[in-house]
Parts: C-alpha cells; sequence; structure tokens
C-alpha cells in the first residue's frame, strides 16, 4: 500500500511538472507593420516586446524617403502571446499602423491555379514536400484537368477541375471565389494560370495574388514568347512575379530573375532555361509571403531577406 501510495504521488509530481513546463513554454510570433514614418517606432515596437517578456530573433527595417513609410518585421518568442497582442493593438493606434501578428509554427493556407504548363506547380509541391516552404496548400484548381490532376493525386493536394469557357468565365471565376472563402485561403498563387482574372476578384485579392510571368526586353506578347525572343536573338531572358492588380501585368514586382544567353541558344532550349527561372523566381515570391517578408509600398514592394 506504501508503494502504491509513493507512486501516486509521484505521478501527481509529474503531472504538475508538465503543466508548468506547458505554461511556461514560450510561443514564436511574427510581427509585420507598416506605417507613417516618424522617430520613435522602433523604441516603441522594441520596448513593448521587452516590458512583455519577449525574446527577439530577428529584426528588419525599412524607411522609405520617397513614400516617407516605415516598414518593419519582427520574429520573437513569448510566453503569452495574446496578453502582448492586446497590448499592441494599443500602441499600434498611436502610430498609425498597418499590422499583423501570427504564430510562426502556422503554415499560411495557400491555394494554387494553374492551366496547361505543370512546372511551377511541380517545382512547389516538391519544396513543400521537402519542407523549404512551409505552407498548407488547401487546394489546386486547373481548367486544363488531366495533368494537374495526376500530380495532385501524387502529392495529396485536393483537386479542383473548374473549366471555363467565354459563356462560363463569370461562373467559373465565382466558383473560384467561393473557394477561397470556404477554405480561409490566405495567398492565392497563378502558378501558370493562364486566365485574366476580372477586376472585382483582384480588387478582392490586393495584396494575396502572386503571379509569375516571363519579362524580356524588348517585351514579348502574347502567345510562344520565347519564340519570338528567339527570332529577336535577344541576349537576356528572365521572369517577374509580382502581385496580381487590375493593370495586367503591371502589379508591384516581388521577385525577378535573369539568365543570359547566346545566338547559340535554339527556342526549345530558351523555352528549358525559362521553365527554370520561372519555377526558381515563383518559389522564392512564395517563401517571401508565406514568411510575411513582402510589403506593398504603393507601386512597389518592400521584401527583407
Amino acid at each position: 500500500m506504501l508503494s502504491l501510495a509513493i507512486f501516486a504521488v509521484y505521478r501527481q509530481t509529474l503531472v504538475a511538472f508538465d503543466l508548468l513546463s506547458v505554461s511556461s513554454m514560450s510561443s514564436s510570433q511574427i510581427l509585420a507593420l507598416s506605417c507613417p514614418d516618424r522617430p520613435g517606432i522602433v523604441a516603441a515596437v522594441t520596448g513593448l516586446l521587452q516590458s512583455a517578456g519577449g525574446n527577439i530573433t530577428e529584426a528588419q527595417q525599412y524607411n522609405d524617403p520617397q513614400s516617407d513609410m516605415f516598414f518593419m518585421r519582427v520574429a520573437f518568442d513569448i510566453d503569452d502571446p495574446l496578453a502582448f497582442r492586446g497590448a499592441f493593438d494599443t500602441l499600434s493606434k498611436s502610430f498609425n499602423m498597418d499590422w499583423r501578428l501570427r504564430d510562426a509554427s502556422r503554415a499560411k493556407r495557400v491555394l494554387i491555379l494553374v492551366s496547361k504548363f505543370d512546372h511551377c506547380l511541380v517545382d512547389l509541391l516538391y519544396r513543400t514536400r521537402l519542407g523549404e516552404l512551409d505552407m498548407d496548400i488547401v487546394g489546386i484548381v486547373s481548367n486544363h484537368p488531366r495533368d494537374a490532376l495526376r500530380i495532385s493525386n501524387l502529392h495529396g493536394a485536393p483537386f479542383y477541375h473548374l473549366p471555363i469557357t467565354k459563356s462560363t468565365k463569370a461562373d467559373q471565376e465565382a466558383r473560384i471565389d467561393a473557394l477561397i472563402e470556404e477554405t480561409d485561403t490566405e495567398i492565392v498563387v497563378l502558378a501558370r494560370y493562364m486566365q485574366i482574372l476580372s477586376d472585382d476578384l483582384t480588387h478582392r485579392l490586393i495584396g494575396r495574388c502572386v503571379n509569375i510571368h516571363h519579362s524580356f526586353l524588348p517585351g514579348f506578347k502574347g502567345a510562344r514568347p520565347y519564340h519570338q525572343a528567339h527570332r529577336r536573338g535577344v541576349k537576356m531572358i528572365g521572369a517577374t512575379a509580382h502581385f496580381v492588380t487590375p493593370d495586367l501585368d503591371e502589379g508591384p514586382i516581388i521577385v525577378q530573375g535573369v539568365e543570359p544567353i547566346t545566338h547559340a541558344d535554339t527556342a526549345a532550349r530558351l523555352v528549358a532555361k525559362g521553365r527554370s527561372i520561372e519555377q526558381r523566381v515563383l518559389s522564392r515570391a512564395v517563401k517571401a509571403l508565406i514568411e510575411d517578408r513582402v510589403f506593398l509600398n504603393g507601386a512597389r514592394t518592400v521584401v527583407f531577406d
């Protein structure tokens, strides 16, 4: 009987110790903010973190002299994130801040749209499986079912085939919009989705929707851009990841990449190199977005490394 009593006390001690450990575990948070620039912003933010017992693990800031705006991203550990959120909400009002605070362990919810060309989709899924991109893919939408469906099945991502014609465009887009709401999508990625979103949808997705676009000098619009570039003898090809806006392919730029080519490169080799650049550029943009490193700054962006 004595041994059982001792064992019971031992178990209670272990439970109490576990509860104490859980209650004292810190939470990793990411704070991203922007506001009109003025003295004292950094001191106010870091001072509040110190008083709340926070430990800063990463911090970046930028003062833009053109827009007179201030941007800051802070990663930190803290025991009571809810209390800090309430205190920061009060602080933010005095600086007119636009801010967001999230648990760093929670993956962003991402919806991917794709058409026939699936190289960017495959790359994003592979990087997600490797853990390079920490995101929760809530679905893959395609207006061309066969290849994207096969790829989504391989990776276990929900697949939605939403075909589109001129007469069904509005209904198809309404289904995409509903899907964004139903899945609580935070970021929409156009991974070579070869359809133009309506002005209404792009307005609702400002700062949340990223597109990958081939970028050349001079620009080549329309079909077979790499073949047009080959005929013009370009010496540099590239790609641009940008936010989607009602102005087609003119949204704020997030990431760009280029690669030199020579007269010996065939059109087929340009296509292959272009695919590789598009993959790299889009994955970098998505990574920056899901890690809260991208800030809209008028027609431009601020992107912290």
